[in-house]
């Protein structure tokens, strides 16, 4: 799979990487319902730096289409009431 973060890069991650990031979505879509910022801001961190610790960084030399895109690390939390709707940015 591979995963875009907005001004960074692409990574391929794997199914388990995968997996992890789906709860840190469910985390983020709740953080986000609560309004409550220091949540949002811990698990979106933790989520970036899953990314780019367990991904392997895609080559700028290839052109691969992303699977799941994530925002710029500076989202905000209003920024993210628009994007993190129904099941968030991660399927399953």
């Amino acid at each position: 799979m591979i995963v875009r973060i907005s001004t960074v890069g692409q990574y391929r991650v794997s199914d388990e990487t995968l997996a992890r990031l789906n709860e840190l979505d469910n985390d983020l879509v709740a953080s986000i319902q609560a309004s409550d910022e220091a949540t949002f801001r811990q698990k979106y961190q933790a989520m970036l730096e899953l990314v780019q610790r367990e991904g392997e960084p895609v080559s700028a030399d290839e052109i691969l289409p992303s699977d799941i895109i994530l925002p710029p690390p500076d989202l905000s939390l209003e920024e993210a009431r628009a994007l993190f709707t129904g099941e968030g940015l991660v399927p399953g």
